[in-house]
């Protein structure tokens, strides 16, 4: 019998509206430039962002940014417009570079056309379409233009992960560009496989901004970096999407995937990105028949098949598997789950768990514990994977075990996918559902993720090393988790 683990009971929204996202991001302060030197996808260190030293600070425009001499349609000159031009701005600089680099020393065109709009009181016809009722920001093919809603999209964005992430919508959109002008885009590719091209053409300008190469912006590697990614979740698919639909863009999982590997190993990397590559990297999933919601309960008896998927995964890692208290977390640092290293065993404070496992509600308290139950599930993993490394011999505390922890709970993950698995009854039947991954990456982007976090409970720093972390185990399984994350 198939027991699939949950999905997200939320409504994705499209490219451009943005949604509330469960994620309570860190605040620092004080402006640092930043040095370092590009790490490909995978090459975590706990102290570096793909090679970037983790730094605290402002992301948003600079003070003193170069005059922006562009011209543009239909603006009001406010601050959304002032934005979106510097972005444009900055955009140009970076491709004029990158662009012959990538793609056989070819020149960049800037787009012909730039235009703005109020999607509720300035409305615009551009590619044929009226933009009124349309918050969204867009590159059309046969006007070879770019243009964004100052009036609905661009605000709620700012108000909701800071300036930076209009910027990310409109770095998106120039990806759309470039992958028409360079060749990128044929008549049979899948839109899915477009839209995350475009997101990892986006990983790559940030790197660039994150470099301090940009006279235009600036952005944290720690704060400013969690909210890119925290608004990408904003933007994903429904849960239970078709990949293959005309209006795919992604899971959050999926869009964080390809915006990490612009970011780590630059706009070349997203020039090769094909439809072989995309199917084998996919995890957008739809619901079965016979799995409708894909929601779990979190109670004794998921929580006991959770138990038993972890044993098969780690079987041949452990001498003997933990045991599970569901009486409260009556020793350890960490909660709702702690693993107790004296007596091997995981206590856990179920109604705790049970309250991370409910799903939010539309137009419900945004600030409620609420995730879905996949977060609740991996964070019990998280603490039975300390098992794991205790029984190696490795150090249970610091930046690396955090790492460690993601990257063998990103493990447990891949095996319960459905293609992954060599039959229906292997790992207690669990296999994931239609957005339990986006509630890994919900988890994760929080402020005090236990998937990440030490034997203590001390989160890495880092939300982006967390999520790549994740995904290097989900895609390559326990090995390079302990091989690069040893002591």
């Amino acid at each position: 019998m198939r027991v699939a683990l949950s999905r997200r009971n939320t409504s994705a929204l499209t490219t451009g509206v943005a949604l509330i996202a469960a994620v309570s991001l860190l605040i620092g302060c004080g402006p640092q430039r930043v040095a370092g030197t590009a790490v490909p996808f995978g090459g975590l260190d706990p102290a570096t962002v793909a090679g970037l030293p983790v730094t605290h600070g402002p992301s948003g425009p600079r003070e003193g940014a170069p005059r922006i001499d562009l011209t543009y349609e239909n603006g009001n000159g406010g601050e959304m417009d002032r934005l979106a031009m510097s972005a444009v701005a900055d955009l140009y600089d970076y491709w004029a570079t990158e662009y012959p680099d990538t793609f056989d020393g070819l020149a960049f065109e800037p787009v012909a056309r730039l235009a703005s709009y109020d999607a509720e009181q300035s409305p615009i016809v551009i590619c044929g379409m009226d933009t009124s009722g349309v918050p969204n920001a867009f590159y059309c093919p046969p006007e070879d233009a770019i243009a964004w809603d100052r009036g609905v999209l661009m605000p709620m964005l700012d108000q909701q992960f800071g300036p930076m992430a209009v910027v990310t919508v409109l770095a998106h959109e120039m990806g759309h560009a470039v992958q028409y002008k360079s060749g990128n885009m044929t008549a049979d590719m899948p839109t899915i496989l477009a839209e995350q091209q475009a997101d990892c053409y986006a990983g790559g300008y940030f790197r660039y901004i994150a470099d301090g190469d940009s006279p235009y912006f600036e952005v944290s590697t720690g704060e400013g970096l969690n909210a890119i990614l925290a608004a990408l979740f904003s933007i994903r698919d429904q849960a239970g999407t078709d990949f293959r639909g005309p209006q795919a863009h992604g899971n959050a999982f999926d869009r964080t995937t390809a915006f990490i590997f612009g970011f780590s190993d630059g706009a070349s990397r997203c020039a090769e990105m094909d439809v072989e590559e995309m199917q084998q990297r996919i995890t957008q999933l739809e619901f079965a028949e016979s799995d409708a919601t894909g929601q779990l309960e979190v109670n004794e008896q998921h929580v006991a098949l959770v138990e038993q998927s972890l044993a098969e995964v780690f079987a041949e890692e452990l001498d003997q598997a933990p045991t599970l208290d569901l009486s409260g977390t009556n020793c350890g640092e960490t909660e709702p789950a702690a693993y107790c290293v004296e007596g091997n065993s995981i206590g856990l404070d179920m109604p705790e768990l049970a309250a991370i496992g409910t799903p939010p509600t539309p137009g419900g308290d945004p600030s409620a514990a609420g995730i879905g139950d996949f977060a609740a599930f991996a964070e019990i993993a998280s603490r039975y994977t300390m098992a794991v490394q205790e029984q190696a011999g490795l150090s249970l505390e610091g930046q690396s075990a955090g790492l460690r922890t993601a990257c063998l709970t990103g493990s447990w993950a891949g095996m319960l996918m459905p293609n992954r698995s060599p039959d229906a009854t292997s790992y207690a039947g669990l296999r994931i559902s239609p957005g339990d991954l986006d509630e890994a990456v919900a988890e994760l982007l929080s402020q005090d993720s236990l998937i990440a976090a030490d034997v203590d409970g001390a989160s890495v720093p880092s939300g982006f090393a967390r999520v790549e972390a994740f995904q290097v185990g989900f895609e390559e399984g326990n090995d390079p988790c302990t091989e690069q994350f040893g002591d």
